[in-house]
């Protein structure tokens, strides 16, 4: 298992600089934003790598409502946490683009404002996860992931539902859309490096959530019988 893990950590390095060298040097310079345009080779890997994130979390809740199993809990939590981390590049990435192209750090549009509310939600999945100590957080913890992804296909339907300052879709955007194909290889390079890193960390989570629960059982059942045991020294 370590080695399979330092094996898949050496990939996610390599893929990582091989796309930082494909958005920074391979593609070309956008003619009207420059260079800040490169923004872009990170912002919308970062918002898809989150959205995937966030349905994994989504099944997995359903999935424990279910069975109410150890397993799906845990990924549960691991995929909210990392989903969060990349939806937090996406909120900084995007004022960093828009200020130099559209003179202001933030504006209250649909996608925008879908995406604050959608990490919102999932910090306070966590925070529910994290503070509350009712024998039922978890159920509920669920049950808000499930409604909270409700908003996930609002935030990526948003520039095709409303009229928004953010700019439309350069995939499937319908006539006109499309991007440039070196620029094209340089973003799908990030969202792979991305999602192959994503997937790391994922699992490094999902193992010490798994590895924390084990010792809090085993220090409960310890507490358990020396509570017996001095209960029957008495």
């Amino acid at each position: 298992m370590k080695k399979a893990v330092i094996f898949y950590a050496i990939v996610s390095l390599v893929l990582l600089s091989y796309a930082l060298h494909a958005a920074l040097v391979g593609a070309p310079t956008e003619q009207t934003m420059g260079d800040v345009q490169r923004i872009f080779y990170y912002h919308v890997p970062s918002a898809w790598t989150s959205m995937i994130l966030f349905f994994i979390n989504f099944c997995a809740s359903i999935w424990f409502l279910i069975k109410r199993d150890v397993i799906s809990d845990a990924i549960a939590v691991a995929t909210a946490e990392v989903g969060v981390v990349f939806c937090t590049v996406v909120l900084i990435t995007g004022p960093l683009w828009a200020r130099p192209v559209w003179g202001i750090w933030w504006t209250w549009d649909a996608r925008l404002t879908s995406t604050l509310v959608l990490w919102l939600i999932y910090v306070s999945y966590l925070i529910l996860r994290k503070y509350a100590t009712g024998g039922q957080t978890q159920v509920l913890a669920a049950v808000l992931a499930v409604f909270g992804f409700l908003d996930v296909p609002l935030v990526y339907m948003a520039i095709r539902w409303f009229r928004t300052q953010h700019p439309q879709p350069v995939i499937g955007g319908g006539e006109g859309s499309g991007i440039d194909p070196r620029m094209m290889h340089a973003l799908l390079a990030n969202w792979l490096a991305f999602m192959v890193f994503a997937g790391l960390i994922t699992f490094l989570r999902y193992r010490l959530e798994i590895v924390t629960r084990e010792v809090d059982a085993e220090h409960a059942k310890r507490a358990l019988h020396d509570e017996a045991a001095f209960g029957g020294a008495q």
